[in-house]
This record gives C-alpha cells, sequence and structure tokens, in this order.
C-alpha cells in the first residue's frame, strides 16, 4: 500500500506538469521520510548510494559530446549527400536517402533528439522544395530520428546496461541487426507510398558522384570503424605467436582477429576527442579554421541540401594559421558546443540520478522480489510476461524519458525475465524499442516536438504525420519481441554466450 501511494504521487506530480527528473526525486525523498526510518540528513547518502558503482554511465557525457561536434561540424550534411548519391533516385528518393541518412547518423551520435536536429534540418526543407508535403517529410525523420537509440552507440542502450548490469558491448552488438532492420522497414515503407502517390524520383548522379560523396563524408563515417573497432576488435594482416600442445611456442603469418583496445567507456572518450578534431581540422565548420560565412549549395536537381566536395571558399589551413592548433581549445565555437553538451548531460544525468534513487527506495522495500514472486504465482509464461513489458513500457513511454523510464522499469523485470529464461539481451533490444515507439507518442514524445521546431508546425500536426510509421514500429516491435535471435545473434556468434548468473 505504501509503495502505491509512492506511484500514486509520482504520477500526480507528472500531470501536474513538475519536470520528470523533480517528480522522481521529490515523491523517493517524501517516501523515505515518511515511511522509513531514513533522516533528511542521509538522503544525500542514499542519493550517492544509488550512482555508486554504475561506471558505465560516464560513456554518455562523451557520446553526448561526440554527437555534439558531429551535428555542429558539418559531418550530417555530407552524410546526406552520400545518402542522397546511393538512393536518391529511387521512387520517393530523397525521403529514403533521409532514413538511410538518419541510420548512419545514428551510428555516429546515440541519440534520437540529435539525430532529428542534425538530418531533419536539412532534409525537411529539401523534401519541401522538391514537391513532398510538409506534413510527410515530419513524419519520415520523426520516425527515422528515433533510430538514433537502437543503432549503436546507444546512449538508451548504456543506461540499460547499466540499470542491469549485462555488457554494453553485448547491448551494442545486439542492437546491430535490429537497428538496419527497422531501417529497412521505414525505407520499404516510404518506396511503397511513394510508387502509391507518384512522388518525386531524383536522378542517377552515376558512381562518381557516390565515389566523391563517400570520400567527402569519410572521416565522419570513420568514427563508426572507430567505435565499434576499438570495442570489438578487427582483422590483421600479419605474424602471430601460438601455443602448441607441447608448450613450445610457434610463429604464424595469416589474418587473425586483433581483439579490440577500448572499453565501451574508452571508446566513448575517444570518439569525442575525434569529433573535436575532424569537425575543426578536417571538415572546418567550425573553429578558427571556419569560413566566416557557411553556404550550403544544391546538388543533383533535386534541391536537396548538399556539401560542394574540397574546401569551402574563406576556409583556412593550419600552413595560413598554426596558432590555430591552440585557439581552437577556447575558440566561441567549441565553447558553444560544450557548452550545449553540457546542458544536455546534466539534464539527462539529473533523471538518471532521481530515478535510480527511486530505483534504491523499491529495492529497499523488496519489490521486484514481490513483482516476481506474484507473477510466477499466477503462472505467467515468456509470451504473457512479454506482452506485459510491452504494455508497461509503451503507457510509461508516453510520460517518461526513455533513460529514467528504463532505469525504473528495468530492475523490476530483469529478476522475472531470468526467471522465465528470457535473455537478458534480447529484453535490453525489446525495451529499447519501446523507447523508440514512446518518443514518438504524445503527450510528451520527445521526437515529435523536435520535429515540430525543425519543421515548423503544430505538435499534432507531427503526431498525425508519424502515425502511418508508428504502425510500422508497432509490427517491428512485434517481430523483435518474439524472434529472439535477431537479436542474440550477432553478441552470442562475437562474443560466445552469455554466462547468467541468478
Amino acid at each position: 500500500m505504501d509503495v502505491l501511494l509512492l506511484f500514486v504521487m509520482i504520477i500526480g506530480l507528472l500531470l501536474i506538469g513538475v519536470p520528470i527528473a523533480v517528480s522522481l526525486g521529490f515523491s523517493s525523498i517524501l517516501f523515505m521520510l515518511l515511511f522509513s526510518d531514513t533522516s533528511l540528513a542521509s538522503v544525500a547518502q542514499s542519493l550517492y548510494q544509488a550512482m555508486a558503482g554504475h561506471y558505465t554511465l560516464l560513456a554518455i557525457p562523451f557520446f553526448i559530446l561526440a554527437s555534439s561536434f558531429m551535428s555542429t561540424g558539418g559531418v550530417a550534411k555530407r552524410i546526406i549527400r552520400f545518402a542522397i548519391a546511393c538512393v536518391g533516385h529511387l521512387q520517393g528518393g530523397l525521403a529514403i536517402a533521409g532514413v538511410f541518412a538518419c541510420m548512419m547518423f545514428a551510428a555516429l551520435s546515440g541519440s534520437s533528439p540529435a539525430t532529428v536536429v542534425a538530418i531533419g534540418s536539412i532534409v525537411i526543407a529539401a523534401m519541401r522544395q522538391v514537391g513532398y508535403s510538409r506534413d510527410f517529410a515530419a513524419g519520415v525523420i520523426c520516425n527515422a530520428g528515433t533510430l538514433g537509440i537502437l543503432i549503436p552507440p546507444s546512449i538508451v542502450m548504456v543506461v540499460y546496461a547499466s540499470a542491469t548490469d549485462v555488457s554494453v558491448g553485448r547491448m551494442f552488438l545486439a542492437g546491430v541487426f535490429p537497428g538496419l532492420l527497422a531501417g529497412l522497414f521505414l525505407m520499404v515503407t516510404i518506396y511503397i507510398f511513394a510508387r502509391i502517390r507518384n512522388m518525386p524520383r531524383g536522378e542517377w548522379l552515376g558512381w562518381g558522384e557516390i565515389w566523391a560523396s563517400f570520400r567527402d563524408a569519410f572521416w565522419g563515417l570513420l568514427l563508426i570503424g572507430i567505435i565499434m573497432g576499438g570495442i570489438y576488435g578487427h582483422p590483421w594482416l600479419g605474424m602471430r605467436e601460438m601455443t602448441a600442445e607441447s608448450g613450445e611456442a610457434i610463429r604464424s603469418f595469416g589474418v587473425y582477429w586483433r581483439p579490440g583496445a577500448f572499453t565501451p567507456t574508452e571508446a566513448a572518450a575517444v570518439a569525442a576527442i575525434y569529433a573535436f578534431l575532424v569537425a575543426v581540422f578536417v571538415y572546418r565548420d567550425m573553429g578558427p579554421l571556419a569560413a566566416p560565412h557557411r553556404e550550403e549549395v544544391h546538388a543533383g536537381g533535386l534541391g536537396e541540401h548538399a556539401v560542394a566536395t574540397g574546401a569551402a571558399p574563406g576556409r583556412s589551413n593550419l600552413l595560413r594559421k598554426p596558432w590555430a592548433l591552440v585557439t581552437a581549445f577556447f575558440h566561441r565555437d567549441t565553447r558553444d558546443t560544450l557548452f550545449e553538451a553540457g546542458k544536455l548531460t546534466v539534464t539527462l544525468m539529473f533523471i538518471i540520478a532521481n530515478a535510480l534513487l527511486l530505483k534504491h527506495v523499491l529495492t529497499d522495500e523488496q519489490v521486484p522480489q514481490a513483482i516476481a514472486a506474484a507473477m510466477l504465482d499466477v503462472g505467467f509464461g515468456p509470451v504473457m510476461f512479454l506482452v506485459m513489458v510491452n504494455i508497461v513500457l509503451l503507457i510509461g513511454g508516453q510520460f517518461m524519458e526513455p533513460s529514467g523510464l528504463l532505469v525504473i522499469v528495468a530492475p523490476l523485470v530483469f529478476p522475472i525475465a531470468i526467471s522465465l529464461g528470457i535473455d537478458p539481451i534480447h529484453l535490453g533490444i525489446i525495451m529499447v524499442v519501446n523507447m523508440e515507439i514512446g518518443m514518438i507518442t504524445p503527450p510528451v514524445g520527445l521526437n515529435l516536438f523536435v520535429t515540430s521546431g525543425v519543421a515548423g508546425m503544430p505538435v499534432m500536426g507531427v503526431v498525425r504525420a508519424a502515425l502511418p510509421f508508428l504502425a510500422v514500429l508497432f509490427v517491428f516491435l512485434i517481430l523483435i519481441t518474439y524472434v529472439p535471435a535477431i537479436s542474440t545473434y550477432l553478441p552470442t556468434a562475437v562474443m560466445g554466450p552469455e554466462i547468467i548468473v541468478n
């Protein structure tokens, strides 16, 4: 009964417009003061204990910073140019290219709102220029932007791994096939709409444009290889030393798999540094070497914004401005990017900290154990349990930010899933896909508000525009829920079978 009052307080505060973090923290603190022996002086210690041990959360600020530099540093428009060169000639090609670009940028950013802003601010305007309706353009980008939390590296996956103590590396691998499949679902849906409605088709620009656009986007796309290759390793040609059964060392030459050099947290830090170097010193779209007036050009006769190959007029290089090696670190563009990344990090970590405080209260009250016992006593099997998990997450995702919701729900359902023999990595991907849907459902779906700002249209207009593609994501959720091999095959193949300790 006491715990029920706690949830009533949280829901009541959310309904009257209190921010999520404050609702979680205030309700948890009030509950501890009223229904436990906790004193006000020990609340801070409880908050510290809730955060203690969650070292994987250190990856979040670094991934946010890398995403900020990639968004500001001109990577998005180069990725869009490459996507248009690849698929822009198809019926509805510019919309399909928008999804393809979102998939690539998602593999750099780990954030859905960042993906919507970076890609949507260019693609939505370009689609309007060539005859797509504003509603259709907004619906495409709003839904495609959700891939930012499914395609690794994903901030939401880091949060789930931290909340349940599973491997971040396994979660990243588990998101590869589902992310590609979700993107393919959206692109096929767009192509069908385009054929039915006779939407614009771009012109084929040739393999030369594909190569030129890939070369221009290469330094940004290389970050995908640095993150994934740094964590999981890569093929290597050279000498390898092995030990024979007799104990004798044997040296052989050939191709072998070299292990990764980073943990996921270290990979996030390397990604942030690399993104800064590319944005400031390679692309020179920000910082002391940037052109005073950045220009966009039209390419391919489609009206889409693309980037001209080579350096834009007015850009400098290190030979002309060698002092930029020093001034780049405190240039206004760098300061602004750090400030924006810092604001987003503080906001997200404040939500997570208060959600962890609520988790601490629920654990002390033994709520997870009580729920697990009740569901098992009723006779819930894996199928019915996953149905209930999806319902809870779909409802909760309409009112809460994904990271905060995962921190609360994941520890509650995790022990039940283990008892029923459900793979924890599979459970994690199911939860991430539910969070995708939550980001495009009212009243507080974050992608709806971001797309509204980018497209310049009312939020309810974005909701209506996103509905047809939302149905596609529901079908995708059912597929992911009941075909676990889509999520578990790759991590098992690369890292071996997971050892689960009850």
